[in-house]
């Protein structure tokens, strides 16, 4: 088995856990992932049966390195060839009711396996010469890897009552992994699911994206909906679940469309943001859902309104109030457009519109659009799809030919006041529009020259004199 410890920061700590007499075990993420074959990410968990603080700090000195220690957790951390080693001694928890926070004193190995949140993250490797490299596997952990199976050493409700987050790192390693949450589990986070609530919403969103992230992410959200987690960290998804129907007409249930568009994003993109834009693009259809009774159900303006919630949505769930936040806004905003031209005959300005209003985001647009095609009819989806092509071949020839993507005037506000001799003004901003418009329908080509030409019509059409000529270059 020494196969499994080759780095030479294993040997090291070997030799000084057996000069100092001390029993030694690298446990957790790096045994699992070396079992199973995952790529070794540099970080490594050494349990010492002892002190885990003074053992680094002996170590430091032995490698030359610095140890920076974390007094509150009671342990220890080195770099050592660009290996993260962290070092803690073996210890035993106790929780409150009312916090994740444990009681802890030293313990056994046992004990520490004991409090590992799962079976596949509570085997060992020993460090110490005369067991070097053997598994300590108390809980199965090797037999759950060969099942696919997330399953806690302790009883369930146990281990997610103490620790509510790890009800969300369940179905997160589960999601990552292509596992199944052992059944026991699954009803234990259902019946904690509430108490997710004293978790911080960072620490949620955290693993929320870990799973957003993951190959398949509607495996973590199915878990996440059906034990009713999802209710208590991201309400407005858990209402889009559900079909009405009225007069025998229903509509599709929009969670489970939401997760389909959301899965066709992540076979063509690991981008975070286009897959939260995939998870919000119709988060406004609870709110916007109406019967009528000649045309049945209708969602009209749920992408207006989807993007006026999304920044609630951001910062309710933590997440950042920047250029992303503002990326899924734009994207839930215009999610519809490029399926309405797909659906029309294709015009030069519907597209002029598109590219101005989408700017450099129109690539992420239309993989978003590409993806919410769910229909399961063969033919419908066809012809969508044919005419997605139609409209990524108008805008790439109208792009090239308007240059309208991150669009800037070509005549300036100051050229206008210039041209005018004004001061800025409400004029000033109806002559740019203006000027915006017939660029968009095409009445005048995207050139200064041509711009310049308009401007100063317009302005005399509005009683302005002009007072100067700009050149046209």
């Amino acid at each position: 088995m020494q196969e499994n410890l080759q780095h030479p920061i294993f040997k090291k700590i070997q030799e000084l856990a057996d000069k100092e007499q001390i029993d030694c075990y690298v446990i957790g993420g790096y045994v699992r992932d070396h079992i199973m074959g995952r790529p070794f990410k540099n970080d490594v968990d050494v349990v010492v049966l002892g002190s885990g603080v003074d053992f680094a700090t002996k170590l430091g000195e032995q490698l030359g390195t610095k140890v920076t220690v974390y007094k509150s957790f009671g342990t220890a951390m080195l770099v050592y060839d660009q290996i993260n080693v962290e070092f803690v001694g073996a210890r035993k928890e106790s929780y409150r009711s009312n916090s994740r926070n444990p009681i802890v004193e030293d313990g056994t190995l046992e004990d520490d396996q004991n409090r590992r949140d799962f079976t596949i993250n509570a085997m060992a490797y020993s460090l110490n010469e005369s067991r070097y490299g053997q598994l300590v596997d108390p809980f199965s952990g090797l037999k759950d890897i060969e099942n696919r199976v997330i399953r806690t050493p302790l009883d369930p409700n146990i281990t997610f009552s103490d620790d509510p987050l790890r009800m969300m790192r369940a179905i997160r390693f589960a999601t990552q992994l292509n596992f199944k949450v052992d059944i026991q589990a699954v009803k234990a986070i259902a019946e904690n699911a509430e108490r997710i609530k004293i978790i911080s919403k960072e620490r949620i969103t955290d693993e929320l994206n870990k799973i957003i992230l993951s190959p398949k992410p509607s495996l973590g959200f199915k878990y996440l909906f059906d034990t009713g987690l999802l209710k208590y960290i991201f309400p407005a998804m858990d209402e889009l679940a559900g079909v009405d129907i009225i007069d025998g007409k229903g509509h599709k249930d929009n969670f489970y469309h939401t997760l389909e568009v959301l899965d066709n994003v992540s076979t063509v993109s690991d981008d975070l943001w286009l897959r939260w834009a995939a998870i919000m693009h119709d988060i406004a259809k609870p709110a916007t859902k109406r019967f009528d009774k000649r045309v049945g159900w209708t969602f009209h303006g749920h992408e207006d309104k989807g993007a006026r919630m999304v920044p609630k949505l951001f910062a309710d769930l933590k997440l950042p109030l920047n250029e992303k936040m503002k990326f899924v806004q734009k994207l839930v905003q215009l999610h519809l457009r490029p399926i309405v031209l797909a659906q029309a005959i294709i015009t030069d300005s519907a597209v002029r519109r598109l590219l101005f209003e989408a700017g450099d985001d129109i690539d992420a647009l239309m993989l978003l659009c590409h993806a919410d095609v769910t229909t399961k009819n063969d033919f419908k989806r066809k012809k969508y799809r044919d005419n997605f092509e139609l409209v990524k071949q108008k805008l790439k020839d109208v792009e090239e030919r308007d240059q309208i993507r991150n669009w800037q005037p070509p005549v300036s506000g100051e050229d206008i006041m210039q041209l005018f001799d004004l001061g800025p003004g409400r004029i000033i901003g109806t002559i740019k529009n203006s000027m915006r418009e017939a660029i968009l329908e095409g009445e005048i080509a995207n050139t200064r020259e041509q711009a310049l030409t308009y401007v100063k019509e317009k302005g005399q059409q509005l009683g302005l004199k002009l007072v100067k000529n700009l050149v046209h270059s």
